[in-house]
C-alpha cells in the first residue's frame, strides 16, 4: 500500500518490515525487500545491512546472510553480534566461535548482548573450556553482575555438564529471577537428573517466582526423561492454568513430552489442535514419530509441512534423518541430505553428525565414514556416532580402533562416548578393554549411574564374566527394568536358565513390570535350558498378566524352544495357529531345529517355504545342506551348493576372535594370513595329537566338501574357533581364561574337540557362538551338550 501510494521507503522502513519476513519465517519476501534494498541503494547503509543480515539468518538462509556481512566495508559491533547469534540459531555453534575470535582479532569490543549471544554456542557444544573464558571475559569488562548475563552463565555451566558451578552461581545471585530458575531446571533435565529438576521446579513456584513458557518447556523434558507421564500430566494442567497451552514453544514441548513418553495419540491431538503451526511444532512432531518407530508418518508429515508452506530448518531436516534411519531408507536418507545442500545450509558438527548417523544405520557405513573423514572440525559427537556406526554394522573391531584414534586425537572422553564403546567390548567379547572402559567410568565419578551400570552389566555378561555382571547388580542401590532385563538375558545367554527364571520371580516382586523385552530373554533362557513346559506358561502370561502383544520375536522364541527339544510337530502346529503371519527368521529357527534332530523331509519342505520368502539369504541353503551331508545324501548336497551359486547367494564364512593384550586377533576357517600361523598350527597338531589319545575323534559329517578323509580332518582341525583358541593358548599364561566369539553355530566336532582341549591343558575356555554362550572346563560345556 506505501508503494502504492508513491511513498518510497527509507532506512527504517526497510529495518522495520525485514523483522516480519523473519516472523513467517518467509525467505522468499525477504529476497524481494532485499531487491528493494539496492535498487533504493540502501545496501551499504548500516541499519538495513543489520536488518538483512538478521532476517536471512533466522529464515535458516547463514550463508546469504554471512554473504551480506562479508561484502561489509566497516561491520560494527552490532553486525558481528548479529551474525554471531544468527550462527547459533542454526545449529552452527563453532562457526560462531570461530567468529568470535575474528570479531576480537578485529579490536571489536564485545558487550553484554555478544556475551550472551555467544555463551549458547559453548552451551550447545558442550565446550566448558571455552564457557569458561569467555566467563572470565564478562568479569574483566565488569558485567558479572548483569543478571540476565549470570542466568546465561548459570545456562552455559550447566548444559556443558558443569552442574555444581551452575549450582554455585545460581545461589550467589540475588536476585534469583525466571530465568536463572528455568536454567538451572532445563541443565538438570538436560543431563539425566529429571527427579532434581523437577525438585527445583517444585523449590521456584514455592519461592514466589511464577514459570514463564521457557521454564515450562524446560521442565517437560525432564518428565520424559524418568518416563513418568504423570508429572507431565500434572504440568501440562499448570501450563493450561498458567495460560501458556497456546504458545508455540510449549506445544511443541507438550508434544515433545507425550511422544517420548510414548502416547502418540495425545502429541498427535496436541498438534492437530494448534491454530498456528511453527517450523517447532512440526519437528516436534515429526521428531516424535521417528523415536516411536512411526517412519512413515514422520516422512510423510514432512512431505505435508513442505507442502504448506513451511520451509524446515537445519532441526527439521535433522530430525528426519532418525526417521530414515528406522525405515532403513537410505534413498530418503539421501533426498534429505541433497535439500539440505540444496538450500545452502552450512554442514555443522550436529548435522554432519547426523548425517553420519544415518547413512550408518542404513548400513552404509562406508558413505558414513567418507563423511566423517570429510570433517574439517570434529566433535566428541561426531567420534561417538562413527564408533557407534561401525558396532551396529557388525564392524566392532573398526569401532574400537577408531576409540584409540579418538584417545590419540585428545579428545575428552564424556560418559555418553564410553557407553557407546561397551557393546564394542561386548559384541567382540573383549572384556580387557571393557574392564579399562569401567576404570574410566569410575575414574570420572559416574559408576554408580543406573545407565551406565546397565551397560556395564551387559558388557560384562556377553563377555562371559557372568560373576562380575552379578556382582555389579547386586551392588545397585536403584535398578530398573533395564537393570533386570540384562541380568537375566546374562543369565540367559550364558546358560543359567534358571537363574534367569529365579530372578524374574524376583523382579515380579520388585514392583518393576517386565517389558516385551524382559519376557523375551525369559523365554530364550527356557529354550536354552530345555524349560518347554515354564516356556509355555511364560508365554501365555505375555498377554494375560502383563498385556503385551506377542511379536514375532517372541512366536520364534518358542519355536525355537520347541524345535531345540525336538517337538518339532509341535512347533509346526504352534505356527499354524500363530495369529501373525510367521517370517523367513522363524522358520529360519525352524530349519535350525530339523537339522540338528536331522528330520529330512520336514527340512526340505521348510526350507522351500524360506527360498520363497527370502531367496538370498544363505541360511536355508547351508541348515539343508548340513541334514543331507548328516546323512550321507552327497549328491543332494551339491545340488543345493549348486542352487545356492546360481542364485547368487555367498556363505557366510566362519570367523571367529580373541582379545589378548586388550588387542582383538581375528581369524578365518583355514586362515593363513595372522604372522604367528605357522606356531598356530604346530599347536594344535601337537592338541589333536594328545586329544586322540583322549578318545577324541573328528566327526567327518561337519565337512560340507567330498574329499578325501585326511583332507577333512585337516579342514575341520582348522575351523576359525580353533584357530582362535590355539593363539590365545600361544600368547597367555597358564590359568588365563580364553575367551572366544564366532559369527557362527559352534559345529559338533569343535564342540567336542574344545571340550578335550579344555581338559588337556587345565584352561577355561569361554566360547560364545550365534547361540548361546559355552563355558568348557575339565572336558565340561556348561550348555550340557544342548545347544
Amino acid at each position: 500500500k506505501m508503494q502504492a501510494a508513491g511513498m518510497k521507503p527509507n532506512q527504517f522502513t526497510f529495518a522495520a518490515v525485514l523483522p516480519a519476513c523473519s516472523n513467517l519465517s518467509s525467505v522468499e519476501e525477504g529476497v524481494a525487500i532485499h531487491t528493494e534494498v539496492i535498487r533504493s541503494e540502501f545496501q551499504c547503509n548500516l541499519l538495513v545491512t543489520n536488518a538483512l543480515i538478521d532476517m536471512y539468518a533466522k529464515c535458516g538462509s547463514i550463508q546469504i546472510a554471512r554473504d551480506v556481512f562479508d561484502k561489509m566495508f566497516d561491520p560494527d559491533l552490532i553486525s558481528w553480534t548479529t551474525i554471531i547469534a544468527g550462527y547459533v540459531h542454526n545449529g552452527l555453534a563453532e562457526e560462531a566461535l570461530e567468529l568470535y575470535r575474528q570479531m576480537q582479532l578485529a579490536g571489536v569490543k564485545p558487550d553484554e548482548k555478544t556475551f550472551a549471544s555467544i555463551l549458547p554456542a559453548c552451551a550447545d557444544l558442550g565446550a566448558l573450556e571455552q564457557g569458561v573464558e569467555i566467563h572470565d571475559e564478562i568479569v574483566g569488562s565488569g558485567f558479572q553482575t548483569d543478571v540476565f548475563l549470570v542466568s546465561a552463565l548459570i545456562d552455559m555451566y550447566a548444559k556443558c555438564g558443569s552442574l555444581e558451578k551452575a549450582r554455585e552461581l545460581f545461589d550467589k545471585m540475588r536476585p534469583q529471577d525466571v530465568v536463572s530458575w528455568t536454567a538451572m531446571i532445563a541443565g538438570y533435565a538436560m543431563h539425566g537428573c529429571g527427579k532434581e529438576a523437577l525438585k527445583i521446579f517444585e523449590q521456584m513456584k514455592h519461592s514466589g517466582i511464577s514459570p514463564n513458557q521457557f521454564t515450562f518447556s524446560g521442565v517437560l523434558p525432564a518428565c520424559s526423561g524418568i518416563g513418568s507421564l504423570e508429572r507431565g500430566l500434572e504440568i501440562h494442567e499448570q501450563i493450561v492454568r498458567s495460560g501458556f497451552q497456546y504458545d508455540a514453544i510449549v506445544h511443541a514441548a507438550l508434544i515433545d513430552m507425550y511422544a517420548k513418553c510414548r502416547n502418540m495419540v495425545k502429541a498427535r491431538e496436541l498438534f492437530d489442535k494448534m491454530r498456528r503451526r511453527n517450523v517447532i511444532s512440526w519437528t516436534s512432531m515429526i521428531s516424535g514419530y521417528a523415536r516411536n518407530g512411526a517412519e512413515k508418518e514422520a516422512l510423510e508429515l514432512f512431505r505435508q509441512m513442505e507442502l504448506v508452506g513451511v520451509r524446515g530448518d537445519v532441526k527439521a531436516l535433522a530430525s528426519m534423518l532418525p526417521a530414515c534411519t528406522n525405515l532403513a531408507a537410505l534413498k530418503h536418507g539421501m533426498e534429505v541430505h541433497g535439500v539440505i545442500i540444496k538450500r545452502g545450509f552450512q554442514f555443522g558438527v550436529i548435522l554432519e553428525s547426523a548425517l553420519i548417523d544415518m547413512y550408518a544405520k542404513c548400513g552404509s557405513v562406508e558413505t558414513a565414514r567418507k563423511l566423517f573423514n570429510k570433517m574439517l572440525k570434529r566433535d566428541v559427537l561426531s567420534w561417538r556416532v562413527m564408533i557407534k556406526g561401525y558396532a551396529q554394522n557388525g564392524k566392532a573391531r573398526e569401532g574400537l580402533k577408531l576409540f584409540e584414534q579418538m584417545e590419540e586425537a585428545g579428545m575428552k572422553l564424556d560418559l555418553k562416548t564410553l557407553t557407546t564403546v561397551l557393546p564394542a567390548c561386548a559384541n567382540l567379547a573383549a572384556l580387557g578393554k571393557g574392564m579399562e572402559i569401567h576404570e574410566k567410568i569410575k575414574r570420572l565419578g559416574l559408576g554408580s549411574d543406573v545407565f551406565v551400570v546397565n551397560a556395564l552389566i551387559d558388557m560384562y555378561a556377553k563377555c562371559g564374566s557372568i560373576e562380575k555382571a552379578r556382582e555389579m547388580f547386586d551392588e545397585m542401590h536403584e535398578r530398573d527394568v533395564t537393570t533386570w532385563t540384562s541380568m537375566i538375558s546374562g543369565y540367559a545367554m550364558n546358560g543359567c536358565g534358571k537363574e534367569a527364571l529365579k530372578l524374574f520371580e524376583e523382579m515380579k516382586q520388585s514392583c518393576i513390570s517386565p517389558n516385551h523385552v524382559t519376557l523375551l530373554c525369559v523365554l530364550s533362557a527356557c529354550s536354552h535350558a530345555g524349560l518347554v513346559e515354564e516356556g509355555y506358561r511364560y508365554f501365555n502370561c505375555l498377554s494375560k498378566s502383563y498385556h503385551i502383544q506377542p511379536s514375532m520375536e517372541h512366536y520364534c522364541c518358542m519355536v525355537d524352544l520347541l524345535g531345540r527339544a525336538g517337538r518339532l510337530d509341535e512347533a509346526q502346529d504352534f505356527i499354524n495357529k500363530m495369529p501373525i503371519k510367521p517370517d523367513a527368521t522363524l522358520w529360519t529357527s525352524f530349519l535350525a531345529a530339523c537339522a540338528i534332530h536331522n528330520n529330512i523331509g520336514l527340512g526340505e519342505r521348510v526350507a522351500g517355504i524360506i527360498f520363497e520368502l527370502d531367496p538370498h539369504n544363505p541360511a536355508p541353503y547351508v541348515l539343508l545342506s548340513n541334514i543331507y551331508v548328516a546323512v550321507g545324501r552327497w549328491d543332494d548336497s551339491k545340488k543345493i551348493w549348486k542352487m545356492m551359486k546360481g542364485n547368487g547367494v555367498k556363505k557366510t564364512p566362519g570367523c571367529s576372535w580373541i582379545e589378548v593384550n586388550k588387542q582383538v586377533h581375528a581369524f578365518l576357517v583355514q586362515d593363513r594370513s595372522h604372522p604367528q600361523m605357522e606356531s598356530i598350527h604346530k599347536e594344535l597338531e601337537r592338541l589333536s595329537q594328545k586329544m586322540k589319545v583322549a578318545g577324541y575323534v573328528p566327526d567327518m559329517k561337519f565337512v560340507w566338501n567330498d574329499v578325501e578323509e585326511e583332507q577333512k580332518e585337516h579342514i575341520i582341525r582348522h575351523h576359525s574357533e580353533k584357530l582362535a583358541i590355539a593363539f590365545g593358548l600361544l600368547n597367555t599364561s597358564h590359568g588365563t581364561t580364553i575367551r572366544v566369539i564366532k559369527n557362527l553355530r559352534v559345529c559338533g566336532d569343535c564342540h567336542s574337540a574344545i571340550k578335550f582341549i579344555s581338559k588337556i591343558v587345565e584352561r577355561e575356555i569361554v566360547v560364545r557362538d550365534t547361540s548361546r554362550y559355552h563355558h568348557f572346563e575339565n572336558g565340561q560345556c556348561s550348555c550340557k551338550d544342548y545347544w
